[in-house]
């Protein structure tokens, strides 16, 4: 009897308005700006990591409207390997959707491992273990109920962040202009040693892979459009926010960060999950004299390490429950629950998760490095994709005769905004490993080893299923509107 009810379930339009927006707004916000930014402005001083970052967030501007695109014209909650297997090839796609999996499974289990390191704060003799159990049981608690459940999550974890940076941009300004701390810093600090940019070419590249990094997760709001009440207001909305989100809370946390903290200061480059007390956001509150700072930080960041294994579980279910229903993973993991969730593809990502987890446990964490590593390459890849798919997408759209004054949501800036994502796309990745000075060769083959897997894994299906590049006059432009 439940085998005949499964086909027709059906993912349930969970999201609001205010969820999708606070999906946008908090995916790019967590310890990429909390913590990797003091080591941004150590390495490159506080104007080369301005630029770095404000060159990443165009990137990243384009790649999101790009995605809205996509995403209002067909919400789907397989998203990049949907788009990827109609407007490019079902090969691409497959590699694509296994691609996005693999990558949001580690990061499941990455985030476990950070968090497990941020509670020690408080409690310094408790077991890791039982503390990655429990925050694991939270995220699978939340996705299980209903995609609404890791809505409201969501919507919560994310004003936390927004708050924190909004009341630190706000005590920031009073510390410059001196009416906080008693002294007009001015911009001393941001032009020290003769200018802003400091450490050279290579350190300028290092600081744009930490931008990269820091900014994966905005690419979410294509997959919650799947689930979304009304996709094709919704999500252009949280698009258009994209642009601004970025300068102000990266851009202008950057700023005051650089105009308050000398870039030789030493804590700068200790900042991690590890040391939260010597975060760039924990050292100016402290100047401000705010006192439980640091307790108050580590309490956000920890929000934020759990905000992104739950964006990560939620995302990589979807992924592959709708890859299941395309026959590009096993047919059982399509099956729904009656509250609309994938069980079946819930559990296996949980389990890949832990698995990896478990990982940093042997062999000095060499395994669970390896995987993170690899992992880390995955999401620019993601973003490749999702430039290509969209290129693929206007061009089929207007080859079939299409008006593009129908579309419900168009990209600005065709075909430069894919063009110029997809090439810095290419740098970052390109960038990836320190080709400069003594080269750690095992490092190197680790941050780059998904490449070839992604490309094994394209080519292996290509040959087997005897695919090739879908025509324009052939792309599959049919969509079910919401």
């Amino acid at each position: 009897m439940s085998s005949r009810k499964a086909p027709a379930a059906s993912l349930k339009p969970s999201f609001k308005a205010r969820h999708m927006t606070m999906i946008a707004l908090g995916g790019s916000i967590g310890t990429g700006l909390f913590l990797a930014s003091g080591t941004a402005i150590s390495s490159a001083g506080p104007g080369g990591a301005l630029i770095a970052y404000a060159a990443v967030g165009l990137m990243v501007y384009f790649l999101m409207t790009s995605l809205g695109e996509l995403a209002t014209y067909l919400p789907d909650a397989g998203s990049f390997s949907t788009y990827a297997s109609r407007f490019v090839s079902p090969a691409f796609g497959f590699a694509v959707g296994w691609n996005f999996w693999y990558n949001w499974a580690v990061t499941i289990a990455a985030e476990l491992a950070a968090a497990t390191v941020i509670i020690k704060f408080w409690f310094p003799d408790s077991p890791s273990f039982l503390w990655s159990l429990l925050f694991l049981a939270i995220m699978f608690g939340l996705n299980v109920l209903s995609s609404k459940g890791y809505g409201e999550s969501e919507y919560w974890f994310a004003i936390i962040k927004v708050a924190t940076v909004i009341i630190f941009l706000i005590i920031g300004i009073l510390m410059i202009a001196g009416i906080l701390g008693g002294k007009t810093v001015g911009f001393s600090n941001f032009t020290m040693d003769g200018g802003p940019v400091h450490g050279g070419f290579f350190a300028l590249v290092g600081v744009f892979m930490a931008a990269g990094f820091s900014f994966q997760g905005t690419e979410l709001i294509g997959v919650a459009a799947g689930e979304s009440e009304n996709p094709r207001k919704h999500v252009p909305r949280a698009i258009r926010q994209v642009f601004w989100r970025i300068l102000i809370f990266y851009i202008f946390a950057i700023f005051v960060i650089g105009m308050l903290i000398p870039y030789t200061h030493p804590s700068l480059l200790q900042s991690g999950v590890d040391n939260i007390g010597v975060s760039p956001f924990t050292l100016v509150f402290e100047r401000a004299g705010l006192a439980f700072s640091a307790s108050v930080m580590n309490a956000v960041i920890l929000s934020s390490v759990l905000s992104a294994g739950n964006s990560g579980m939620y995302a990589s279910t979807r992924v592959l429950y709708s890859m299941a229903k395309q026959g590009m993973a096993p047919k059982w993991l399509s099956r729904l629950n009656s509250r609309g969730v994938p069980v079946a593809a819930l559990i296996v990502t949980t389990a890949v998760g832990m698995l990896a987890f478990l990982a940093s446990f042997f062999g000095d964490g060499v395994v669970y490095v390896w995987l993170l590593n690899a992992s880390g390459m995955c999401g620019f890849i993601n973003w490749l994709a999702i430039a290509v798919s969209h290129y693929r997408f206007r061009k089929a759209y207007i080859a079939q005769g299409h008006d593009l004054k129908e579309l419900p949501f168009r990209a600005r800036w065709f075909p430069f905004g894919p063009l110029f994502a997809f090439l810095l796309c290419l740098v970052a990745i390109i960038g990836q490993g320190n080709f400069s000075g003594d080269i750690d060769w095992l490092t190197i083959i680790a941050t780059y080893v998904s490449i070839p897997l992604f490309l094994a894994i394209w080519f292996g299906y290509k040959l087997f299923k005897k695919s090739r590049i879908v025509p324009l006059q052939e792309c599959d432009l049919s969509t079910d509107s919401k």
